[in-house]
């Protein structure tokens, strides 16, 4: 009997496992637009993009969400429902505030004349931080649904696995977001 328990003990969840493929599947799509974003970028006529300033801005609230999502994490584990909402709450406020810095940073490159036409930089960057933006869309989303859950949903199996899921994709779309940011700060 132990030994049945503890080799379902090291399953991994169906849903998780599933999570973890789409990643994957993910980081490799993003790992191509950029290497395709270095192969281009040698070419003539290249122009390069400076990033808006706003974006630094961006990146710590996403951040700053990253760490309110554990800290929810944490405290449905705990079972401290109250705490759970609100850090779930402040989670989703400050993804919606990403969204709504990146929509300014992008009318501010927009402003700086980089659009779909001339430089592939623009076109390239317009692509990749789109993608972004829809898997933060998606995690939105997810959010949404969890905080609307917490406060209308009855929990009979008090499993934490939706909210690990949660917690753990809006963790990829930050460490994303910070990848990319680099990538076109550095090479951008």
């Amino acid at each position: 009997m132990d030994i049945v328990t503890n080799q379902q003990r090291n399953k991994i969840h169906p849903h998780k496992f599933t999570m973890w493929v789409a990643i994957s599947s993910i980081l490799m799509m993003f790992a191509g637009l950029t290497s395709a974003f270095i192969v281009k970028s040698n070419q003539a006529g290249w122009k390069e993009v400076v990033m808006p300033k706003i974006f630094w801005i961006s990146t710590a609230v996403i951040v700053l969400s990253s760490l309110t999502v554990q800290m929810a994490l944490r405290s449905f584990r705990q079972r401290e429902m109250n705490q759970y909402r609100m850090l779930m709450g402040l989670t989703l406020l400050l993804g919606i505030a990403f969204v709504c810095l990146q929509w300014v940073g992008f009318g501010q490159l927009w402003a700086q004349k980089i659009t779909f036409k001339g430089s592939g930089a623009g076109q390239f960057l317009y692509v990749i931080f789109g993608l972004h933006a829809l898997h933060v869309t998606g995690g939105i989303i997810t959010l949404t649904v969890m905080f609307i859950k917490a406060f209308t949903g009855r929990i009979k199996l008090y499993s934490t696995v939706p909210v690990e899921i949660a917690a753990t994709y809006w963790h990829f779309v930050d460490l994303l977001w910070i990848y990319l940011f680099v990538f076109f700060l550095l090479i951008g």
